[in-house]
């Protein structure tokens, strides 16, 4: 007996394969039957009929920052009603744990407040394994498996210093890492353009990412420059891959800037470079041009070295926000991103504080910020981010339209949302998905239906080795998403963001429904994985 039956489906199983007309069983939590027949006669506690809707695996999401979210909202329906069934935290080097240092747990969450937001709950976890227990243990719609981050190691050990770090606290990073490692942590990622992930060395880097190799678990980075110096930063990238002899995986393949834009074929001949040296190179890319981080990121690295109280405390002082400002619109430092700078203020939007009383700003660009606030735009970020103790996220457009299309072409490269939650958030977080599923599979051609979904189940689940999940096929776990190909679509916008997907009408994870006829159910099915 089948719990469920999927019938009268066109099943993209997710291998790149072409779609066929048949039905999926589920039984246990798992895929128990592929027919190729789209009306078996099997018995099942329920049929569900399709409509020719497609049955494709449940999407794999391989950079995802609900890592606290999930404790606010354990539906997370922006992202299970676009299709996701698991979820990859711990990106961009901040993971949330291990943290083991006294006090660190609140310090930590200070230095994120603009990434990952806030959470009224105890931090119950200091390693990997304990968190992952608390994700399982409060419920959870979709999967969830964490990196362990490499800011976050250099943090537990080191604080926010700005130096390197001695023998010993570089071999107690190390066994930080291989203790993440052994509780699960599904590969070790950084963040090489932000503080603490910044201040490491490529030295520093090689030594933690040769960690993973008994394990063989990909190093995942958001890599030390998308800008003027993203060439040398892929190479440093590669060679890390290269010399401790594991996976790469970039994160949010892109190239930033008007001097970058059009250069895209020149990146990804450096992918199969690396590939043709022996390094296994994947990557991710979401599709849009804008990205979305924490705003205190177009600060100075200096700025967070002595933690995130002194971090305010600078940006209230005079003497140091002069020094800010010169450092920014001088670009006075060698070898930063200064993203205000590089992007321009008109194109860097604030998307969530964390008050209410600033919350009329949320959707202003710094430029139109500073305007208001008769000053200029370096300082008046300094004033809300003092203002809200850094709690505050931004939109940043700095990407080109063409780049987009020809990274999401590459057969290397899967999608993801990386999208922050809260106030006026990026609108990948309800849509990245379907986006890809309608604008650039049915309106532009861009890529055929079954290499989309391939990019979205198998490929990323490859890269991350989830062995169980991404594609249609008895043994597999029972997540799976069903859409309907001439109707999906995101109509999430930049001004209106938190719009849900459409034409999803139902998906699984582990074999029960967390969206029935396009509405969440509040189940909670969701399982913590564990390399």
């Amino acid at each position: 007996m089948l719990d469920v039956v999927l019938s009268n489906a066109r099943v993209v199983d997710g291998t790149g394969a072409p779609w066929f007309r048949g039905a999926v069983g589920v039984r246990d939590g798992e895929i128990a039957t592929v027919e190729r027949r789209p009306d078996p006669d099997v018995d099942a506690d329920e049929v569900v009929d399709v409509e020719e809707a497609v049955v494709a695996p449940g999407f794999v999401d391989t950079h995802s920052h609900s890592d606290l979210q999930l404790f606010a909202d354990p539906t997370l329906a922006p992202k299970v009603r676009q299709g996701i069934t698991t979820e990859i935290v711990g990106q961009d080097g901040f993971s949330m744990a291990p943290i083991h240092r006294d006090g660190g747990a609140e310090a930590w969450q200070d230095q994120l407040a603009g990434l990952a937001g806030r959470v009224d709950r105890e931090w119950t976890w200091g390693g990997v394994d304990d968190y992952l227990d608390a994700v399982e243990g409060d419920g959870v719609a979709p999967n969830v498996g964490t990196l362990v981050g490499q800011g976050t190691v250099r943090f537990d050990v080191m604080g926010m210093r700005d130096d390197d770090p001695t023998e010993s606290e570089l071999a107690e990073m190390a066994d930080r890492v291989t203790e993440a490692l052994d509780d699960g942590a599904l590969g070790l990622s950084t963040a090489l353009v932000i503080a603490p992930c910044s201040y490491a060395s490529t030295e520093e880097i090689t030594h933690l990412a040769e960690r993973l190799e008994p394990y063989g678990r990909p190093f995942v980075a958001h890599v030390r420059s998308e800008r003027g110096d993203i060439w040398n930063a892929l190479d440093e990238f590669v060679d890390v891959g290269a010399e401790a002899d594991v996976p790469v995986h970039l994160s949010h393949f892109k190239l930033g800037g008007p001097p970058q834009h059009g250069k895209a074929d020149r990146a990804l001949a450096l992918v199969e470079a690396a590939r043709d040296r022996g390094v296994d190179f994947s990557a991710d890319q979401y599709p849009y041009t804008a990205s979305n981080t924490l705003l205190s990121y177009v600060l100075p690295p200096w700025v967070h070295a002595d933690g995130p109280e002194q971090a305010v405390e600078y940006l209230q002082d005079d003497d140091a926000r002069e020094r800010i400002r010169r450092d920014v619109e001088e670009n006075r430092i060698d070898g930063w991103d200064n993203p205000g700078w590089y992007s321009g203020w008109e194109n860097v939007v604030v998307a969530s504080v964390e008050s209410d009383a600033n919350e009329h700003l949320e959707g202003l660009t710094c430029e139109a910020l500073a305007e208001r606030w008769d000053t200029e735009p370096i300082l008046a970020v300094c004033d809300l981010l003092a203002e809200e103790d850094l709690g505050v996220s931004c939109v940043n457009h700095f990407i080109d339209e063409g780049d987009v299309r020809e990274i999401l072409a590459s057969e290397r490269v899967n999608v993801i949302t990386d999208g922050l939650f809260g106030g006026n958030p990026h609108p990948r977080v309800y849509g990245a998905f379907p986006k890809v599923l309608g604008t650039y599979v049915r309106e532009a051609n861009l890529l055929s239906l079954e290499e989309a979904v391939r990019k979205m189940t198998s490929l990323p689940a490859r890269s991350m080795g989830l062995d169980s999940k991404g594609v249609v096929r008895p043994g597999m776990d029972a997540d799976l998403t069903v859409f309907d190909p001439e109707v999906v679509s995101s109509p999430a916008t930049y001004e209106d963001p938190t719009q849900y997907a459409k034409g999803v009408p139902h998906v699984l994870v582990n074999g029960e429904f967390v969206v029935r006829d396009g509405e969440t159910t509040g189940a909670t099915p969701g399982e913590a994985l564990r390399a």
